[in-house]
């Protein structure tokens, strides 16, 4: 377990566990010694049932073991553990490109994407509202966030496939989507030339805006947040094919690092994918799996490989097993301290239970051991 504290210096209190515990051991030896000096004591001690040897020791050694905890938790110990999801939001972003037409998965690629997306806006719980970004080539949203299901399947069956795969420019959209607090320029980094309808400055090396396509418009600059920091919400980019338009991925993907953002990335498609006779033309279709799975690296998320409808259902069930329970780092500090207050009451319990009872049995049989006085 990876574990921090945020009071680190404590933890050299550790050190006075060795001192207690030789303390324990030296108060034994000095009662053994007191014993022997009381002839009556000694008496009892030889003729009456004692509690057992580790009976004796089991309350120490309990709050010994409290103090060892309350000891840790002083340096306040945070932990990555595993809780139910607070009220979270999850952006889909799903490639509308024609190449979705292909069918290699039956009945077609956008068929099969359709339902199971449907299928997994079902089994969602309540608390995760989503928004939905399509995306060929450029980007929109089709259906702003939202915790009515109903209306995200109709988005869903509204899809109209385009020319052109803008898979940074989805990536992008959705980032707005689920962090507009951000206010990230979409216009000018989407649409470089100030043109709602172009993408050419980002299609190839070199754009007629005159920037690489690593290097997209300066912007304010914010302070970067740990990848994958981000608890309100998630991103999950399904796609079929490789980018044709718009900005590098890559590049959005750092984008969303920088906000703490995961994108969960979905390959769809066979490495067959091919789609006969369109408009006058025959093309293949493959997955860039390798830009997709930089980009969940990036993000700290997971990349999936989908190459049938019921491949693509199981990604979904478990990306919904991973928003229903998620991993933060939380201080474990009351934890600890609550352990150690049980230990502590367990060992006063037990006291009682072993040593008050013995010793008004060990005065019983003391009192009827002395002579009795005749009249």
């Amino acid at each position: 377990m990876n574990m921090q504290f945020l009071q680190p210096l404590m933890l050299w209190s550790l050190l006075l566990l060795p001192l207690m515990a030789c303390a324990y051991v030296w108060l034994l030896k000095r009662k053994r010694k007191q014993v022997v000096s009381f002839s009556a004591v000694s008496w009892i001690l030889q003729n009456i049932k004692t509690p057992s040897a580790w009976r004796r020791h089991v309350p120490p050694v309990l709050v010994f073991v409290a103090m060892a905890l309350l000891l840790f938790a002083s340096a306040r110990p945070m932990a990555r553990v595993t809780l139910p999801a607070d009220y979270m939001t999850l952006i889909m972003a799903m490639d509308v490109s024609r190449s979705m037409l292909a069918e290699d998965v039956d009945p077609s690629r956008i068929k099969a994407a359709q339902k199971a997306a449907k299928d997994f806006l079902q089994d969602l719980p309540s608390n995760i509202r989503v928004g939905i970004v399509s995306f060929a080539g450029n980007a929109q949203v089709v259906q702003h966030v939202t915790s009515q299901r109903e209306e995200l399947v109709d988005a869903i069956d509204r899809f109209q496939l385009q020319r052109g795969t803008a898979t940074g420019s989805g990536l992008l959209m959705a980032l707005a989507t689920l962090r507009p607090e951000a206010k990230l320029d979409l216009e000018k980094v989407l649409y470089p030339n100030g043109s709602a309808s172009s993408t050419d400055g980002y299609a190839g090396g070199i754009g007629n805006s005159g920037r690489s396509l690593g290097a997209p418009p300066p912007e304010k600059e914010r302070a970067p947040e740990p990848p994958g920091s981000y608890t309100g919400g998630a991103i999950v980019l399904l796609t079929d094919g490789r980018r044709t338009a718009g900005p590098d991925p890559l590049w959005a993907a750092q984008k969303a690092a920088d906000l703490g953002v995961r994108v969960y990335t979905v390959g769809f498609g066979t490495p067959n994918g091919f789609i006969p006779g369109y408009e006058g033309y025959s093309f293949f279709t493959q997955v860039d799996e390798e830009s997709l799975k930089a980009v969940a690296k990036i993000t700290e998320a997971e990349y999936f490989k989908a190459g049938s409808a019921d491949d693509l259902k199981k990604i979904y069930q478990h990306l919904s097993n991973q928003f229903t329970l998620e991993k933060r780092d939380t201080e474990i500090t009351a934890l600890l301290a609550g352990a150690a207050l049980l230990m502590l009451l367990l060992a006063l319990v037990l006291s009682s239970i072993w040593f008050r009872m013995g010793d008004a049995v060990a005065m019983k049989n003391f009192r009827s051991a002395q002579p009795q006085k005749t009249l």
